[in-house]
């Protein structure tokens, strides 16, 4: 059997801010949101009370909370903190899969230090992330994902809970279906019609009515009940594509300030492409308009595009589109389709891409 640990850092930007920053501890902070069409990327604990959340518009976070203090976001700080924490993780076990900067699982049924207990290396990550960065992370320990992951979230903040196999399907009876992994708000909304409330209510349901109305989720939604899930930890992803956006402050429809503002992502995307030595065959541009709905378009070469190549089709699939007057919000590049050969060499952690500057809120 496996023994699993799930590590969720303890509202994580927001806490790096209040330690790299004493003046800031004990206040409602929000990280990100202070612009005009800012989000909150991380809310502190104080800021939450009011309930701040992160996605959160800044102007409904200062409605919130009038005396919220905005602070920017330092992503290289973050990704140097992660890259600390995940040096810890490493002393344990190499079989560690990032969801994020601040979560991972670890498999630690066979770990470096040959402790028997998952919950003692569990106590023992959290003890040194404490001592050597100065910040809180709360802990699941399980024999699967699914388990490991709803634990984590049961002593937030600096918590620790282990969920036994024995305990399993009493502790899943209990859980609001939200809580599943998977449960959004339109399945939320779903499974509420057809009475499912609790773990214990879908427990009762078979697997075909699942099937039936939840499609190839309901095998998840009826393993999860019963305490099942054999998925394991992924510690390599193979990279397939590559992408940058960028949200204008103020929406145009002007066709030459679209190519200038495309010139502009198509920039930073080079950056990134060198800094990934990744190349591919397709690129693809997206556009958001002002209604918040989206349209792309792609060209597929037969060979790996030359970066001198993404300039002309970059603009060429812009110029291709009919505007018809709409205003756009958003406009992105990606690259993607990498030949097979080239797949194996490209082990990275996708976390590390994460642009804050393409958080926007999305209204719904």
């Amino acid at each position: 059997m496996r023994k699993i640990i799930h590590i969720d850092m303890d509202a994580f930007y927001a806490s790096v801010e209040q330690h790299d920053h004493p003046e800031l501890r004990g206040i409602p902070i929000a990280v990100g949101g202070g612009e005009a069409r800012g989000v909150v990327c991380a809310a502190s604990y104080e800021a939450r009370s009011f309930g701040v959340r992160s996605a959160m518009s800044g102007a409904e976070a200062r409605k919130r909370c009038p005396h919220i203090t905005f602070v920017p976001v330092h992503f290289e700080r973050y990704k140097e903190v992660s890259a600390a924490i995940h040096s810890i993780f490493h002393d344990y076990t190499d079989i560690v899969e990032p969801i994020s900067l601040d979560e991972a699982f670890l498999d630690v049924t066979e770990n470096k230090p040959g402790i028997p207990l998952a919950v003692d290396i569990a106590k023992e990550l959290r003890r040194r992330i404490w001592e050597e960065l100065g910040l809180t992370a709360s802990a699941g320990v399980s024999y699967n994902k699914f388990l490991a992951k709803i634990a984590s979230e049961e002593r937030k903040p600096n918590g620790l809970c282990t969920i036994h196999p024995d305990q399993a399907l009493e502790f899943i009876e209990r859980l609001p279906v939200e809580s599943f992994w998977g449960v959004g708000r339109a399945t939320t909304r779903r499974m509420h019609e057809l009475g499912i409330r609790t773990g214990a209510d879908l427990r009762e349901r078979s697997l075909q009515e699942l099937q039936r109305h939840f499609g190839k989720a309901g095998q998840t939604f009826y393993d999860f009940a019963r305490g099942i899930d054999e998925r394991p930890v992924e510690y390599e992803r193979v990279r397939k594509s590559i992408g940058c956006e960028h949200t204008f402050e103020t929406n145009t429809a002007e066709p030459l300030e679209l190519e200038q503002r495309l010139l502009e992502v198509l920039s930073d995307l080079k950056g990134r492409l060198a800094r990934r030595s990744f190349r591919g065959r397709t690129l693809t541009l997206k556009l958001k308009f002002a209604d918040f709905s989206i349209q792309s378009r792609a060209y597929s070469a037969t060979h790996l595009l030359e970066e001198a190549e993404l300039e002309t089709e970059a603009l060429s699939l812009l110029r291709g589109v009919e505007l018809s007057g709409r205003s756009v919000r958003l406009l992105g590049l990606t690259v993607s389709n990498p030949p097979e050969e080239l797949r194996p060499g490209m082990w990275v952690q996708q976390w590390l891409d994460f642009d804050p500057a393409s958080l926007e809120l999305k209204l719904l």
